[in-house]
């Protein structure tokens, strides 16, 4: 009969346990491109998606990125790609004092990554078709879509390396600030009320060793139940939130680091 180990790290379903492999466990990404466009939106309107203690940050700033990740350990050498939605947020609960990140959706084209990011760390991940960004005459282009409707279209172009003093701003506006959360909604069976319902963070280690600075758009699509009926709710939520001011888009490339015992994902107090 199986019993199950109070410690073990198991993913449904947990009666095959944990998988076996001679592979030194790594959570390092070793070829990971990025397009990441900011804009600043309705910090009211906003408010509305955060779920308390979380709180809308000085700036009602939205991060949208996408990622082709490739060479990921893991996966045994193989990728996947995302588009995450991100905002600036402040967490101040009864013990934690955060300032950082709130995933409000992340888009993957891989079941395995969904499923493990939002059982063990509470990413809330959800699947898209999401074909791998191309590069015509300077400008950069990616897109997601679901059930054969667009969700979004995004763009990068007039990109420069940036100078000494961008990065060194960057640096400091990002300084303290490197705390990705989420939260971790586990239905109860039968799909009423919760059976788990908290806050997370979630670290991660980013070499980059190349950046660009450019222009960048967003293009949210409004879709219907009949188009997309798992996420039409999301999409349109996100394409409402007003498009106030673009922030300087970037393009990276570099590698990342998932798994950091020294700041291991846990629930936040």
């Amino acid at each position: 009969m199986f019993e199950f180990d109070p410690a073990g790290r198991y993913m449904m379903p947990a009666h095959f346990g944990a998988p076996k492999t001679d592979a030194t466990p790594s959570g390092w990404y070793h070829d990971v491109t990025t397009m990441n466009v900011s804009y600043l939106t309705d910090p009211d309107r906003l408010a509305a998606y955060l779920p308390a203690p979380f709180e809308v940050a000085d700036e009602a700033l939205l991060t949208v990125t996408y990622a082709r990740s490739r060479k990921v350990d893991w996966l045994a050498g193989r990728g996947y790609n995302l588009i995450s939605v991100n905002a600036a947020v402040d967490f101040n609960g009864e013990k934690d004092k955060l300032t950082g990140s709130f995933a409000l959706v992340i888009w993957e084209n891989l079941a395995d990554p969904i499923l493990s990011g939002r059982e063990m760390t509470g990413i809330p991940k959800v699947f898209a078709d999401i074909p791998d960004h191309t590069v015509t005459d300077g400008q950069w282009r990616c897109s997601a879509s679901h059930f054969g409707s667009r969700i979004l279209d995004m763009s990068i172009g007039s990109l420069v390396a940036p100078t000494p003093e961008e990065i060194a701003a960057a640096q400091e506006a990002a300084a303290g600030k490197d705390n990705p959360m989420g939260w971790r909604y586990i239905p109860a069976v039968g799909g009423f009320g919760a059976a788990l319902s908290e806050p997370t963070t979630f670290p991660s280690e980013n070499v980059i060793t190349e950046a660009y600075v450019g222009e960048g758009e967003i293009d949210w699509n409004h879709l219907t139940w009949e188009q997309n009926p798992t996420q039409f709710h999301i999409v349109n939520a996100l394409a409402d939130l007003p498009i106030l001011e673009y922030r300087p888009a970037i393009v990276t490339k570099g590698s990342t680091n998932l798994f950091l015992p020294e700041r291991w994902s846990r629930a936040l107090r």
